[in-house]
């Protein structure tokens, strides 16, 4: 399976990204999608899981769940928006952790790109992508892509789009 994860479009696909996942099975998009539009382009394009994050509208928290489990291949996948970040995680996140471990952890919110595996919750992958759109703090938009085999995470890639725009 491969996969295709980004965050934090803010209402804007660049796109570079449908050409970067192109050959992606699926889309994972952690949350602050923005306007519908750009989960719709993504729903056209490719099968799409996504959250609701922080700047999306009721209209999206009806659309999208806060948390999403399920299993890729033999991997249990935990996507929210706001997570905080191995060893601080927020408390919400710190409690459901407590009772339920996925092999995967992603989350967005922080605009920070970041993989990571965390020994203190049996190995779980980590995963933030950065953001994908223009709005935020962050100098260069990133997304990740990765294929999941049986449990194994294969070929894990980092792709730069460029620099943030100015918002128009």
């Amino acid at each position: 399976m491969k996969i295709g994860l980004l965050s934090d479009t803010h209402s804007y696909l660049d796109p570079k990204i449908l050409s970067y996942f192109s050959n992606c099975d699926e889309i994972w998009h952690a949350g602050d999608i923005g306007d519908a539009t750009v989960a719709n382009e993504l729903e056209k394009f490719k099968p799409l899981r996504a959250v609701f994050g922080n700047i999306d509208d009721k209209d999206m928290q009806v659309r999208f769940p806060e948390d999403l489990w399920f299993t890729c291949e033999e991997l249990t996948v935990w996507m929210t928006h706001i997570g905080g970040a191995p060893p601080n995680y927020n408390p919400r996140i710190k409690k459901i952790l407590k009772d339920k471990v996925p092999d995967i952890f992603i989350c967005g919110h922080s605009h920070i790109l970041r993989v990571k595996k965390d020994p203190a919750y049996k190995n779980m992958l980590y995963l933030n992508p950065g953001a994908a759109g223009n709005h935020g703090f962050h100098p260069i938009k990133t997304i990740l892509r990765f294929e999941i085999v049986g449990k194994e995470i294969r070929n894990m890639e980092v792709i730069e789009l460029g620099k943030r725009g100015a918002l128009k």
